[in-house]
């Protein structure tokens, strides 16, 4: 009989994202779509008609995952130029260095990744970069990302100090290093293969202003064999205004489904524990709000001026006054039918009040959620922050997801990555079962989801997100071949054991991309 189907998956587990349950069923992949699916056993003609036959028994079948908030350029920094990350004294940072500057000649700027301040004392080593490299600007970026070494001539040129060594002030050397492509080829099918064992399918990629030519290389990759994440790449303005004309372009560069332009994305206020959140009442025992300025204005005129175009905005705030001011600015967007035409969203809404929700839920607003923040702190800290900063009776209302849901807002799974990196089990312990590290009981469980829940948010929501639910998001007939399978039945596992469960298959575009 002649081969109908590349490969047909059978599953006692199958999670379809559209149902709440899991069920026993199959999946007939012909190409890159989803040709047949049933509930039960495929016939034995429909197994005779497959290249390739996938059964599964324990494990779960579900859509791939979305990641609605990466920053690759970001995680770079994380293999940037030399390994330092062995050196303990200047002597063997020298050599390291000297080494990586005989290798690579041609070099303007040395960068290096990987340095541990409890390793290298900061003061000894520039002191040593000013001595030996007094002509060559050198970066050196902590392990954590949180700071860096760096010498004069590299503070001079790039506009930054060590004080300010976060993205956003180092964004100038992003141009250099996403323009090599001995260094991104190799980085990008690296990160790309890291979230395919993560399961993830589809990436909402954050990218300063132009993306500094990195879209060009995206391009090259859109129609090759070596792409297997879908790469939906926002507009941040940091270096620039809002750039519109910039955004028609890559509206009309990228049509396909698998790489695509989506809109613009800001931070508005900071962290609540640093008194950078703009919160509606203030801190506990301050006098302010806010402790930082927040051009509320000019966000309001780029967003309206995004709108008027049908381009999409995310913006991130953390602070219930934040997102108030958000919820006002997306009202006055343009709705079909009452919900937002351009499915604007607003990333992390770690501390919210209920009746901006409601207003979010009822214009049809979408929540970027970090489902895995608490996995940064332990729960002493975190309990802490959050009693010092807006006290017990506003702390009800941290991290409240059950509300988002119930007022009708979609949503969607996030990391910010590289703050952190995508895991759905990691979010069901702290998201599903409200767990906080070095706890033994459930904060405000309350506020939690239930399992079907939060794999709906890391796969339909995530599309519903990027416009792209008609295409990916469920298991159903005529949509794309997106597959994610897991070792264990996440439906049913403890939530305190979910964390460690193991991706072990990974479909992206009707083709395996990953196995465990």
């Amino acid at each position: 009989m002649e081969k109908k189907f590349s490969m047909v998956i059978v599953a006692k587990n199958l999670f379809d994202s559209v149902n709440s349950n899991a069920y026993e069923g199959y999946l007939c992949i012909e190409e890159n779509r989803i040709a047949e699916k049933g509930i039960g056993q495929p016939s034995e003609e429909i197994l005779s008609r497959a290249d390739h036959i996938l059964t599964f028994e324990e494990e779960l079948v579900m859509p791939g995952i979305t990641d609605t908030h990466t920053f690759f350029t970001g995680y770079a920094v994380f293999h940037l130029g030399a390994d330092v990350s062995t050196v303990q004294d200047n002597e063997k940072g020298l050599t390291i260095l000297k080494a990586y500057e005989e290798e690579h000649p041609s070099l303007g700027a040395m960068f290096g990744h990987g340095w541990d301040p409890k390793k290298w004392n900061q003061q000894e080593a520039e002191k040593m970069l000013e001595e030996h490299f007094p002509q060559k600007a050198v970066i050196l970026f902590a392990a954590d990302r949180s700071t860096c070494i760096m010498n004069q001539i590299a503070s001079d040129i790039y506009k930054f100090t060590s004080d300010t060594c976060y993205p956003e002030s180092y964004y100038r050397i992003m141009r250099e290093y996403l323009n090599d492509r001995n260094f991104i080829e190799k980085e990008f099918s690296d990160y790309m293969e890291m979230m395919n064992s993560r399961g993830v399918t589809t990436v909402k990629e954050m990218g300063f202003d132009d993306f500094y030519g990195f879209t060009d290389y995206l391009k090259e990759m859109e129609n090759s064999e070596n792409l297997h994440l879908r790469i939906f790449f926002m507009s941040q303005p940091v270096g620039a205004k809002m750039n519109l004309e910039y955004a028609r372009n890559m509206r009309d560069m990228f049509t396909g489904d698998k790489i695509r332009f989506s809109g613009f994305n800001r931070m508005t206020d900071g962290t609540i524990s640093d008194h950078k959140g703009d919160l509606k009442e203030p801190y506990e025992g301050k006098l302010y709000t806010c402790s930082i300025q927040i051009p509320y204005e000019e966000i309001e005129a780029d967003v309206l001026a995004a709108d008027k175009e049908d381009f999409r905005w995310t913006l991130h705030a953390q602070g219930d006054g934040a997102v108030g001011k958000i919820t006002s600015i997306y009202e006055k967007c343009k709705r079909v039918n009452g919900k937002l035409k351009n499915h604007h969203a607003i990333t992390d809404m770690e501390f919210t009040d209920p009746k901006d929700l409601e207003k979010l839920g009822e214009i049809g607003a979408i929540a970027e959620l970090y489902f895995q923040i608490m996995s940064l702190d332990s729960s002493k800290v975190l309990l802490e922050t959050i009693e010092s900063t807006i006290g017990k009776e506003r702390g009800k209302y941290y991290w409240n997801r059950r509300k988002m849901l119930d007022c009708g807002m979609t949503l969607s799974g996030a990391t910010d990555l590289p703050l952190m990196i995508t895991s759905v089990p990691e979010s069901i312990y702290y998201s599903v079962g409200g767990y906080l590290d070095g706890s033994e009981e459930p904060f405000q469980s309350e506020n939690t989801l239930e399992v079907s829940e939060l794999l709906k948010a890391w796969t339909i929501g995530g599309q519903k997100n990027l416009g792209m639910s008609h295409k990916l998001g469920t298991l159903e007939e005529g949509k794309l071949a997106d597959i994610t399978v897991f070792d264990k039945n996440l439906l049913v596992v403890d939530a305190r054991e979910a964390k460690k469960a193991q991706v072990i298959l990974t479909i992206m575009d009707g083709k395996i991309v990953y196995r465990g």
